[in-house]
């Protein structure tokens, strides 16, 4: 029995297909069509063969939504089978989680059908807040305010709030409809960008804590999804409230296609963060290592292909930690100057460099306990990626070889793509980007 999930029509389009209770494949629109959060799925993906389809939200009371906000829309949603919106979300993560015991799920994002925030106990909706009160679209209106791309560059934010102070007061927009944008004069004309980022970021902190608390009343073990489960700084702080926390690796749109599939076989589901197209190649471990020492750079496109906006290896940009890279790198990627890159460590050497909250999808910040300003932010933390030994990536293998030869464990792990643009996905893909920014791809 093959189940296909299917979420588009806002952002960030994706599929999923189940042979069974194991996912055979799951990818973002945008790995194919080379639109970065391409709402569209393009029919040779939402065509795949499947005896059963299911979307990830139920459109029909999406559509009334916007009709009463007097929101433009154009539906053009022919699924029948559908799960809500935000349970989507929540079996994402409520089916593929690691420990057995029984589950509070928190959804936080945007919106859904009506829903900013819920709370689900044993499959049943417990707690919700409604649009247009929504800590996900106050995120987006902040950022678009300060000159960044909303439903995009949220991570871009988060990591300039290290930069600023939490002085001005958020509180007032949530009775605000932040579906658009802001009113000019809502803040100070000389407010500066970083203490905005700062004071959204605190107070996204803030609410979540609430939120979670009202949580654990249900269970001191969570899972936790949406849009704003990709604030790794909140999440840290989340970590510490439950004795088990999982996110699954994609928790926005894109992978509640995943979700509502699995809500739909309504059991554990057998899954790899690594779902997507297969480059069938057995990248070199000695040559990655090779490159690295000779040139300090080097891309990694093998293997399937991570579903989620994370790279966890195999459609990794990795560099040297122990040299002054940040810049280079950054210049590579047409990014900001300002913006930390993550390190990959192999595991059994995590607690000797980072204290905290660590796991191997890039979920949480842990303070840096190393001297390597490249993986380190200016607030002295990382969003640390633990490499298991058990790790499918190729990732794995190249870290014991960095390591074997250079005494260091950890390597600069950043995704195989330049700003505004989705990661490398295909063959394709890798002969472009070494043709257009110099830098060998194995």
């Amino acid at each position: 029995m093959k189940i296909k999930g299917l979420s588009y029509g806002f952002h960030d389009a994706a599929v999923a297909v189940f042979e069974d209770t194991k996912c055979i494949f799951a990818s973002s629109a945008e790995r194919y069509t080379k639109v970065k959060n391409d709402p569209i799925l393009p029919d040779y993906l939402k065509k795949l063969s499947a005896d059963q389809s299911v979307y990830y939200e139920d459109h029909f009371k999406k559509d009334d939504r916007l009709k009463q906000f007097n929101i433009p829309f154009v539906n053009d949603v022919d699924e029948v089978l559908h799960q809500e919106h935000h349970w989507s979300h929540a079996a994402a993560g409520y089916f593929t989680r690691p420990f057995q015991e029984e589950p509070v799920c928190v959804v936080i994002d945007a919106v859904g059908e009506w829903d900013t925030t819920s709370i689900w106990y044993k499959g049943v909706k417990v707690h919700s807040w409604d649009y247009p009160r929504s800590l996900g679209l106050i995120y987006s209106a902040i950022t678009q305010y300060i000159g960044l791309k909303p439903m995009e560059d949220e991570y871009i934010t988060m990591g300039l709030a290290a930069y600023g102070e939490p002085i001005y007061d958020m509180s007032p927009l949530l009775d605000i409809n932040c579906q658009y944008v802001l009113p000019p004069d809502i803040f100070p004309a000389n407010a500066r960008r970083e203490d905005l980022a700062a004071s959204v970021q605190y107070f996204t902190e803030k609410q979540i804590r609430k939120i979670m608390q009202l949580a654990r009343t249900f269970s001191n073990h969570l899972v936790y999804g949406g849009g704003v489960a990709l604030n790794c700084v909140a999440n840290s702080m989340i970590y510490k409230m439950f004795d088990n926390v999982h996110i699954f690796p994609n928790p926005g749109d894109a992978g509640s296609a995943f979700g509502c599939a699995a809500a739909l076989i309504n059991k554990t589901v057998d899954w790899s963060p690594y779902m997507g197209y297969d480059i069938k190649t057995n990248t070199n471990p000695k040559e990655v290592v090779n490159e690295l020492l000779e040139r300090s750079v080097v891309g990694v496109a093998n293997g399937k292909a991570e579903f989620g906006p994370r790279a966890l290896g195999n459609r990794s940009l990795l560099a040297d930690p122990r040299l002054d890279i940040k810049d280079t790198i950054n210049d590579i990627k047409r990014r900001q100057r300002f913006r930390p890159f993550a390190p990959a460590i192999l595991s059994e050497y995590a607690q000797e460099y980072f204290k905290g909250p660590m796991n191997q999808y890039m979920q949480f910040v842990a303070k840096a306990k190393h001297d390597y300003a490249s993986v380190t932010h200016v607030d002295g933390t990382a969003r640390v990626q633990v490499v298991e030994p058990e790790c499918e990536s190729v990732l794995r293998p190249i870290l014991e070889e960095w390591y074997d030869r250079t005494g260091c464990p950890i390597l600069l792990n950043t995704s195989l793509n330049i700003k505004g643009q989705p990661m490398v996905n295909d063959e394709q893909d890798v002969r472009k980007f070494e043709r257009k920014y110099g830098v060998r791809v194995l």
